[in-house]
Protein backbone atom coordinates (compact mmCIF):
# COMPACT_ATOMS: atom_id res chain seq x y z
CA UNK A 1 0.00 0.00 0.00
CA UNK A 2 1.15 3.31 -0.73
CA UNK A 3 2.03 5.63 2.10
CA UNK A 4 2.86 8.68 0.44
CA UNK A 5 0.98 11.75 1.70
CA UNK A 6 -0.77 14.02 -0.54
CA UNK A 7 -0.09 17.90 0.23
CA UNK A 8 -3.06 20.32 -0.09
CA UNK A 9 -1.35 22.40 -2.85
CA UNK A 10 -1.72 19.56 -4.95
CA UNK A 11 -5.08 18.18 -4.34
CA UNK A 12 -6.83 19.71 -7.67
CA UNK A 13 -4.71 16.63 -9.25
CA UNK A 14 -4.50 14.07 -5.82
CA UNK A 15 -6.62 11.71 -7.24
CA UNK A 16 -4.78 11.08 -10.49
CA UNK A 17 -1.51 11.52 -9.19
CA UNK A 18 -2.19 9.16 -5.94
CA UNK A 19 -3.07 6.42 -8.25
CA UNK A 20 -0.32 6.59 -11.05
CA UNK A 21 2.29 7.21 -8.70
CA UNK A 22 1.28 3.79 -6.58
CA UNK A 23 1.38 1.94 -9.62
CA UNK A 24 4.99 2.49 -10.17
CA UNK A 25 4.17 5.18 -13.73
CA UNK A 26 6.98 8.09 -13.59
CA UNK A 27 6.02 11.41 -12.42
CA UNK A 28 7.60 13.06 -15.30
CA UNK A 29 4.58 10.91 -17.63
CA UNK A 30 1.74 11.30 -14.77
CA UNK A 31 2.25 14.85 -14.54
CA UNK A 32 2.77 15.39 -17.97
CA UNK A 33 0.60 18.87 -19.24
CA UNK A 34 -2.78 18.67 -20.82
CA UNK A 35 -3.30 21.43 -21.75
CA UNK A 36 -1.59 24.65 -22.43
CA UNK A 37 -1.46 26.80 -19.66
CA UNK A 38 -0.33 24.15 -17.42
CA UNK A 39 2.94 24.17 -19.54
CA UNK A 40 5.79 25.81 -17.37
CA UNK A 41 8.74 27.64 -18.81
CA UNK A 42 8.89 28.38 -22.32
CA UNK A 43 7.25 31.94 -22.21
CA UNK A 44 8.84 33.01 -25.22
CA UNK A 45 6.96 30.22 -26.95
CA UNK A 46 3.39 29.75 -25.54
CA UNK A 47 3.46 33.01 -23.66
CA UNK A 48 0.04 35.36 -24.66
CA UNK A 49 1.03 36.30 -28.30
CA UNK A 50 3.73 34.30 -28.81
CA UNK A 51 4.25 31.99 -31.81
CA UNK A 52 3.71 28.51 -30.54
CA UNK A 53 0.47 29.83 -28.90
CA UNK A 54 -0.96 31.23 -31.75
CA UNK A 55 -0.17 29.00 -34.10
CA UNK A 56 -1.98 26.08 -31.47
CA UNK A 57 -5.14 28.48 -30.94
CA UNK A 58 -5.29 29.49 -34.88
CA UNK A 59 -4.95 25.87 -35.78
CA UNK A 60 -2.04 26.81 -38.49
CA UNK A 61 -0.14 23.88 -39.51
CA UNK A 62 3.60 23.63 -40.09
CA UNK A 63 6.40 21.59 -39.60
CA UNK A 64 9.06 22.83 -37.42
CA UNK A 65 12.03 21.62 -35.05
CA UNK A 66 12.14 21.98 -31.48
CA UNK A 67 15.94 22.47 -30.39
CA UNK A 68 16.20 22.35 -26.92
CA UNK A 69 18.13 20.46 -23.62
CA UNK A 70 16.76 17.52 -21.93
CA UNK A 71 13.57 17.83 -20.14
CA UNK A 72 12.52 20.97 -21.21
CA UNK A 73 8.87 20.23 -22.64
CA UNK A 74 10.02 19.27 -26.36
CA UNK A 75 7.74 15.93 -25.86
CA UNK A 76 4.72 17.96 -23.98
CA UNK A 77 4.38 21.03 -26.61
CA UNK A 78 4.99 18.08 -29.85
CA UNK A 79 1.21 16.20 -28.41
CA UNK A 80 -0.60 19.76 -27.81
CA UNK A 81 0.26 20.87 -30.73
CA UNK A 82 -1.14 17.63 -32.79
CA UNK A 83 -4.38 17.97 -30.10
CA UNK A 84 -4.87 21.39 -31.08
CA UNK A 85 -4.63 20.40 -34.67
CA UNK A 86 -7.13 17.54 -34.14
CA UNK A 87 -5.03 15.73 -35.94
CA UNK A 88 -3.58 11.91 -35.81
CA UNK A 89 -0.16 11.53 -33.56
CA UNK A 90 2.81 9.15 -33.91
CA UNK A 91 5.57 9.27 -32.02
CA UNK A 92 9.21 7.62 -33.38
CA UNK A 93 12.44 8.05 -31.55
CA UNK A 94 14.79 8.47 -34.51
CA UNK A 95 17.39 6.25 -32.37
CA UNK A 96 15.24 3.11 -33.08
CA UNK A 97 12.94 4.12 -35.75
CA UNK A 98 13.35 3.28 -39.58
CA UNK A 99 12.62 4.61 -43.40
CA UNK A 100 9.97 1.96 -42.65
CA UNK A 101 8.45 3.27 -40.07
CA UNK A 102 8.07 6.43 -41.45
CA UNK A 103 6.06 4.76 -44.45
CA UNK A 104 4.11 3.32 -42.61
CA UNK A 105 2.75 6.20 -41.07
CA UNK A 106 2.38 7.79 -44.55
CA UNK A 107 0.30 4.83 -45.50
CA UNK A 108 -1.85 5.02 -42.52
CA UNK A 109 -2.07 8.79 -42.50
CA UNK A 110 -2.99 8.91 -46.20
CA UNK A 111 -6.35 7.25 -45.28
CA UNK A 112 -7.32 9.74 -42.58
CA UNK A 113 -9.19 12.86 -43.34
CA UNK A 114 -6.05 14.75 -41.57
CA UNK A 115 -2.68 14.52 -42.28
CA UNK A 116 -1.03 13.17 -39.07
CA UNK A 117 1.50 14.87 -37.13
CA UNK A 118 4.76 13.07 -36.80
CA UNK A 119 6.78 14.12 -33.07
CA UNK A 120 10.76 12.32 -34.08
CA UNK A 121 12.55 12.79 -31.31
CA UNK A 122 16.39 12.99 -31.62
CA UNK A 123 15.79 13.49 -35.10
CA UNK A 124 19.48 14.91 -35.31
CA UNK A 125 19.83 10.73 -34.71
CA UNK A 126 18.55 9.83 -38.44
CA UNK A 127 20.87 9.57 -40.77
CA UNK A 128 20.83 11.42 -44.29
CA UNK A 129 19.05 9.04 -46.39
CA UNK A 130 16.68 8.66 -43.23
CA UNK A 131 15.95 12.63 -43.54
CA UNK A 132 15.86 12.72 -47.42
CA UNK A 133 12.71 10.74 -46.92
CA UNK A 134 10.73 12.51 -45.04
CA UNK A 135 11.10 15.56 -47.51
CA UNK A 136 8.06 15.03 -49.71
CA UNK A 137 6.09 14.29 -47.64
CA UNK A 138 6.77 17.28 -45.58
CA UNK A 139 6.82 19.66 -49.18
CA UNK A 140 3.81 18.38 -49.70
CA UNK A 141 1.98 18.80 -46.26
CA UNK A 142 0.67 15.29 -46.36
CA UNK A 143 2.84 15.11 -43.18
CA UNK A 144 3.56 17.64 -41.11
CA UNK A 145 6.84 17.34 -39.15
CA UNK A 146 7.86 18.17 -35.32
CA UNK A 147 11.17 17.13 -34.68
CA UNK A 148 12.88 17.57 -31.47
CA UNK A 149 16.66 17.40 -30.92
CA UNK A 150 19.29 18.07 -28.13
CA UNK A 151 22.18 19.21 -31.15
CA UNK A 152 22.16 22.38 -32.89
CA UNK A 153 20.18 21.70 -35.78
CA UNK A 154 22.30 23.59 -38.50
CA UNK A 155 25.04 20.84 -38.28
CA UNK A 156 22.39 17.28 -37.64
CA UNK A 157 19.62 18.31 -39.70
CA UNK A 158 20.21 18.40 -43.41
CA UNK A 159 19.31 21.80 -45.43
CA UNK A 160 16.53 21.11 -47.88
CA UNK A 161 14.54 19.79 -44.53
CA UNK A 162 15.83 22.46 -42.25
CA UNK A 163 14.79 24.82 -44.74
CA UNK A 164 11.57 23.57 -44.82
CA UNK A 165 10.96 23.24 -41.04
CA UNK A 166 10.68 26.55 -38.20
CA UNK A 167 13.15 26.29 -35.51
CA UNK A 168 12.30 26.83 -31.92
CA UNK A 169 15.16 27.12 -29.23
CA UNK A 170 13.63 26.24 -26.24
CA UNK A 171 16.14 26.89 -22.45
CA UNK A 172 16.40 24.99 -19.20
CA UNK A 173 13.66 25.45 -16.74
CA UNK A 174 14.90 27.63 -14.37
CA UNK A 175 15.22 27.09 -10.90
CA UNK A 176 11.72 28.62 -9.96
CA UNK A 177 9.95 26.84 -12.60
CA UNK A 178 11.24 23.57 -11.13
CA UNK A 179 10.17 24.39 -7.68
CA UNK A 180 6.80 24.98 -9.42
CA UNK A 181 6.96 22.06 -11.08
CA UNK A 182 7.89 19.90 -7.99
CA UNK A 183 4.97 21.60 -5.98
CA UNK A 184 2.73 19.25 -8.37
CA UNK A 185 3.93 16.48 -7.02
CA UNK A 186 2.70 14.45 -3.72
CA UNK A 187 4.83 15.22 -1.49
CA UNK A 188 5.65 17.91 0.76
CA UNK A 189 9.25 19.49 0.71
CA UNK A 190 11.21 21.72 3.23
CA UNK A 191 12.28 25.07 0.64
CA UNK A 192 15.71 23.89 1.07
CA UNK A 193 15.08 20.57 -0.26
CA UNK A 194 13.21 21.95 -3.03
CA UNK A 195 16.02 24.62 -4.04
CA UNK A 196 18.69 21.62 -3.66
CA UNK A 197 16.27 19.32 -6.30
CA UNK A 198 15.58 22.16 -8.60
CA UNK A 199 19.25 23.28 -8.80
CA UNK A 200 20.51 19.92 -9.13
CA UNK A 201 18.44 18.99 -11.72
CA UNK A 202 20.41 21.72 -13.68
CA UNK A 203 17.06 22.86 -15.97
CA UNK A 204 15.39 19.16 -16.72
CA UNK A 205 12.04 18.21 -15.38
CA UNK A 206 12.40 14.90 -15.89
CA UNK A 207 15.48 14.89 -13.74
CA UNK A 208 13.89 16.91 -10.90
CA UNK A 209 10.89 14.63 -10.59
CA UNK A 210 13.15 11.43 -10.77
CA UNK A 211 15.22 13.45 -8.00
CA UNK A 212 12.08 13.72 -5.91
CA UNK A 213 10.73 10.20 -6.03
CA UNK A 214 14.26 9.00 -5.22
CA UNK A 215 14.28 11.72 -2.22
CA UNK A 216 10.87 10.57 -1.08
CA UNK A 217 11.89 7.12 -0.84
CA UNK A 218 15.09 7.98 1.03
CA UNK A 219 12.98 10.47 3.16
CA UNK A 220 12.48 9.14 7.20
CA UNK A 221 9.34 11.54 7.80
CA UNK A 222 6.33 13.36 6.48
CA UNK A 223 8.72 15.79 4.72
CA UNK A 224 10.92 15.53 1.95
CA UNK A 225 14.33 16.62 3.64
CA UNK A 226 17.35 18.35 2.49
CA UNK A 227 19.15 15.06 4.17
CA UNK A 228 17.29 13.05 1.41
CA UNK A 229 17.66 14.84 -1.42
CA UNK A 230 21.32 14.66 -0.86
CA UNK A 231 20.96 10.33 -0.41
CA UNK A 232 19.17 10.27 -3.66
CA UNK A 233 21.89 12.61 -5.08
CA UNK A 234 25.03 10.36 -3.95
CA UNK A 235 24.48 7.89 -7.15
CA UNK A 236 23.80 10.25 -9.91
CA UNK A 237 26.14 11.82 -12.53
CA UNK A 238 27.10 15.80 -11.61
CA UNK A 239 26.65 16.90 -14.76
CA UNK A 240 25.31 17.13 -18.17
CA UNK A 241 28.08 16.80 -20.51
CA UNK A 242 28.26 14.84 -23.76
CA UNK A 243 31.48 14.43 -25.59
CA UNK A 244 30.23 14.74 -28.90
CA UNK A 245 27.61 16.83 -28.57
CA UNK A 246 26.45 20.76 -27.85
CA UNK A 247 27.94 20.62 -24.33
CA UNK A 248 31.18 19.38 -25.14
CA UNK A 249 31.78 22.28 -27.81
CA UNK A 250 30.03 24.97 -25.58
CA UNK A 251 32.23 24.19 -22.65
CA UNK A 252 35.41 24.44 -24.51
CA UNK A 253 34.26 27.25 -26.34
CA UNK A 254 33.37 28.85 -22.83
CA UNK A 255 36.87 27.36 -21.58
CA UNK A 256 39.02 29.42 -24.33
CA UNK A 257 36.82 32.90 -24.30
CA UNK A 258 37.37 33.34 -19.98
CA UNK A 259 41.06 32.38 -20.95
CA UNK A 260 40.57 35.25 -23.63
CA UNK A 261 39.10 37.48 -21.17
CA UNK A 262 41.86 36.97 -18.68
CA UNK A 263 39.14 35.44 -16.50
CA UNK A 264 41.93 32.63 -14.52
CA UNK A 265 38.45 31.79 -12.33
CA UNK A 266 36.39 31.38 -14.71
CA UNK A 267 38.22 29.07 -16.89
CA UNK A 268 39.13 26.91 -14.23
CA UNK A 269 35.54 26.90 -12.95
CA UNK A 270 35.11 25.32 -16.70
CA UNK A 271 37.71 23.29 -16.81
CA UNK A 272 36.64 21.91 -13.80
CA UNK A 273 33.57 20.85 -15.01
CA UNK A 274 35.56 18.93 -18.14
CA UNK A 275 37.75 17.23 -15.53
CA UNK A 276 34.43 16.20 -14.08
CA UNK A 277 32.64 14.96 -16.83
CA UNK A 278 35.33 12.80 -18.13
CA UNK A 279 36.72 14.97 -20.58
CA UNK A 280 39.94 13.59 -22.28
CA UNK A 281 42.73 15.91 -21.13
CA UNK A 282 44.91 15.96 -24.24
CA UNK A 283 41.86 17.13 -26.07
CA UNK A 284 41.71 19.90 -23.35
CA UNK A 285 45.96 20.69 -23.68
CA UNK A 286 46.13 20.51 -27.51
CA UNK A 287 43.26 23.40 -27.08
CA UNK A 288 45.78 25.20 -24.80
CA UNK A 289 48.91 24.70 -27.19
CA UNK A 290 46.77 26.70 -29.74
CA UNK A 291 45.22 29.27 -27.41
CA UNK A 292 49.43 30.11 -26.41
CA UNK A 293 50.29 31.00 -30.04
CA UNK A 294 46.90 32.31 -31.43
CA UNK A 295 45.74 34.46 -28.03
CA UNK A 296 48.75 34.93 -26.07
CA UNK A 297 51.66 35.06 -28.74
CA UNK A 298 54.28 37.78 -29.03
CA UNK A 299 53.37 39.19 -25.91
CA UNK A 300 54.73 36.20 -23.71
CA UNK A 301 56.47 33.57 -25.91
CA UNK A 302 56.79 31.30 -23.03
CA UNK A 303 53.16 30.69 -22.56
CA UNK A 304 53.61 28.10 -25.88
CA UNK A 305 56.47 26.30 -23.57
CA UNK A 306 54.11 26.00 -20.85
CA UNK A 307 50.90 24.69 -22.88
CA UNK A 308 53.42 21.60 -24.39
CA UNK A 309 53.95 20.89 -21.25
CA UNK A 310 50.74 20.34 -20.22
CA UNK A 311 50.11 19.02 -23.11
CA UNK A 312 53.29 16.18 -22.16
CA UNK A 313 52.02 15.69 -18.88
CA UNK A 314 48.67 14.92 -19.57
CA UNK A 315 49.84 12.00 -22.08
CA UNK A 316 52.58 10.97 -19.44
CA UNK A 317 50.42 11.05 -16.22
CA UNK A 318 46.61 11.47 -17.52
CA UNK A 319 43.86 11.54 -14.54
CA UNK A 320 43.21 12.24 -12.00
CA UNK A 321 47.20 13.88 -11.62
CA UNK A 322 47.31 15.95 -14.56
CA UNK A 323 43.87 18.08 -13.52
CA UNK A 324 46.98 19.80 -11.41
CA UNK A 325 48.33 20.46 -14.66
CA UNK A 326 45.77 21.47 -16.62
CA UNK A 327 45.41 24.06 -13.82
CA UNK A 328 48.54 25.20 -13.64
CA UNK A 329 48.79 25.51 -17.64
CA UNK A 330 44.87 27.32 -17.92
CA UNK A 331 45.63 29.90 -14.71
CA UNK A 332 49.10 31.06 -16.57
CA UNK A 333 47.33 31.44 -19.82
CA UNK A 334 44.23 33.20 -18.50
CA UNK A 335 46.67 35.59 -16.75
CA UNK A 336 49.39 36.07 -19.26
CA UNK A 337 49.12 39.01 -21.72
CA UNK A 338 47.66 38.71 -24.68
CA UNK A 339 49.35 39.58 -28.78
CA UNK A 340 46.97 38.17 -31.60
CA UNK A 341 49.38 39.92 -33.97
CA UNK A 342 51.49 36.63 -35.29
CA UNK A 343 47.62 35.27 -35.73
CA UNK A 344 46.27 38.02 -37.91
CA UNK A 345 49.54 38.33 -39.80
CA UNK A 346 49.46 34.69 -40.86
CA UNK A 347 45.63 34.90 -41.69
CA UNK A 348 46.63 38.13 -43.59
CA UNK A 349 49.56 36.25 -45.94
CA UNK A 350 47.06 33.41 -46.76
CA UNK A 351 44.68 35.80 -47.66
CA UNK A 352 47.32 36.78 -50.23
CA UNK A 353 48.39 33.59 -51.10
CA UNK A 354 44.90 32.73 -52.50
CA UNK A 355 44.52 36.65 -54.37
CA UNK A 356 47.79 36.34 -55.76
CA UNK A 357 48.55 32.79 -55.96
CA UNK A 358 52.43 32.42 -56.65
CA UNK A 359 54.17 35.67 -56.53
CA UNK A 360 58.10 34.64 -58.33
CA UNK A 361 60.28 34.91 -55.60
CA UNK A 362 62.56 38.28 -56.27
CA UNK A 363 65.87 37.05 -57.81
CA UNK A 364 67.97 38.53 -54.43
CA UNK A 365 66.25 36.18 -52.32
CA UNK A 366 66.41 32.99 -54.94
CA UNK A 367 69.43 30.56 -54.29
CA UNK A 368 72.64 30.76 -55.89
CA UNK A 369 74.17 27.33 -56.27
CA UNK A 370 75.80 27.53 -59.97
CA UNK A 371 78.10 30.07 -61.22
CA UNK A 372 75.41 30.56 -64.54
CA UNK A 373 72.55 31.66 -61.43
CA UNK A 374 74.82 34.15 -59.94
CA UNK A 375 75.95 35.77 -63.40
CA UNK A 376 71.76 36.17 -63.92
CA UNK A 377 71.92 37.62 -60.58
CA UNK A 378 70.35 35.56 -58.54
CA UNK A 379 70.99 36.15 -54.66
CA UNK A 380 73.27 39.27 -55.89
CA UNK A 381 73.19 41.19 -52.62
CA UNK A 382 74.28 38.35 -49.92
CA UNK A 383 71.34 39.35 -47.37
CA UNK A 384 72.78 40.41 -43.71
CA UNK A 385 70.63 39.69 -41.02
CA UNK A 386 68.01 42.95 -40.04
CA UNK A 387 69.37 43.20 -36.49
CA UNK A 388 72.23 44.95 -38.35
CA UNK A 389 70.02 47.50 -39.68
CA UNK A 390 68.02 48.30 -36.83
CA UNK A 391 66.69 51.64 -38.22
CA UNK A 392 65.54 50.06 -41.69
CA UNK A 393 63.83 46.87 -40.55
CA UNK A 394 61.25 46.05 -42.71
CA UNK A 395 62.58 48.76 -45.06
CA UNK A 396 63.17 46.94 -48.15
CA UNK A 397 60.79 45.11 -50.64
CA UNK A 398 60.57 41.42 -50.54
CA UNK A 399 57.47 41.22 -52.68
CA UNK A 400 58.96 43.38 -55.78
CA UNK A 401 58.68 41.87 -59.11
CA UNK A 402 61.77 42.06 -61.26
CA UNK A 403 61.87 42.53 -64.62
CA UNK A 404 63.05 39.68 -66.58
Amino acid sequence: MCRIRLPRTAAHAAPAVWYRTCMGTPLAVALRPRTLDEVVGQEHLVGKGKPLRRAMEEGARFSFILWGPPGCGKTTLARLYARALHAPFYELSAVSASKADVARILKEGARQDAAPVLFLDEIHRFNKAQQDALLPAVEEGTLTLVGATTENPSFSVIGALLSRCRVFLLHPLSEEELIALLARTPWRYRASAARLIARAAQGDARRAFALAEAAAAAAEGAHITEKAVRAALADEAPLRYDRAGDEHYDTISAFIKTMRAGDADAALYYLARMVAAGEDPRFIARRMVIFASEDVGLAQPTALVVANAVLRACETIGYPECAINLAHGAAYLARAQKDRSAYRAYRAAEKDVRAFGSLPVPKHLRNAPTRLMQELGYAAAPEKGAHNFPRRLGARNYFKREKP
